[in-house]
């Protein structure tokens, strides 16, 4: 289960260096540290049940902000 959290820092990592690239800054910032916290967790050798009680906390922080994101802080019409 420690490889996984592994692999999602990899793949955060990519995507905030992508972000970066692009300009986007806050973005990339945002993902760097979701690197960090992935790569982190991933050398804790936690029981298989606790890595999965924190990525669902995980999913529950993401899904909130994103929702709270698109209703109230999204420009309506895709920022056009």
């Amino acid at each position: 289960m420690d490889r996984m959290y592994r692999g999602l820092g990899f793949w955060t990592g990519i995507f905030a260096i992508m972000f970066y690239l692009g300009g986007m800054d806050k973005t990339a910032l945002l993902f760097l540290g979701q690197t960090g916290f992935f790569v982190l967790l991933s050398y804790l050798r936690l029981s298989e049940r606790m890595y999965m009680y924190v990525f669902g906390a995980y999913l529950s922080v993401f899904f909130a902000g994103f929702t709270y994101y698109t209703l109230f802080l999204m420009p309506p019409g895709g920022g056009l």
